[in-house]
């Protein structure tokens, strides 16, 4: 399967984990965009009255460049260490309308708005 993946996770966080979920997803995005190649851009957002609620959306170059991603160290740390702050997680997998950003331009997106990107 060749073309870009675009996915977007829905997480619902355990309230007393939001800080150390927030700090374990910063450290494996910013793992990803920097080591693989493949991953086009991750950039997680929380919902400001509802800290709990996180949505991360995930570009990666192709279904091979996705597979790789999940089989990283980094990412398994992630998972295994974060599996009993989640209390809920859905992912869609969605074919892009318009072309995504090239490059790493959005990539060190924080969980807060208005926070700075770079």
């Amino acid at each position: 399967m060749s073309g870009k993946i675009v996915r977007i996770a829905e997480l619902e966080i355990y309230p007393a984990q939001i800080d150390p979920y927030r700090a374990l997803l910063a450290e494996e995005i910013e793992a990803s965009v920097d080591n693989e190649p493949g991953v086009l851009m991750l950039h997680a957002v929380a919902e400001k009255e509802r800290p709990e609620q996180v949505r991360i959306l995930e570009v990666y170059a192709d279904q091979k460049a996705y597979e790789a991603h999940l089989r990283t160290p980094h990412f398994l740390k992630y998972k295994e260490h974060t599996a009993d702050m989640v209390k809920s997680l859905r992912v869609y997998s969605r074919k892009g309308i318009s072309s995504e950003p090239s490059g790493h331009e959005l990539d060190h997106c924080g969980l807060d708005e208005g926070e700075a990107c770079g």
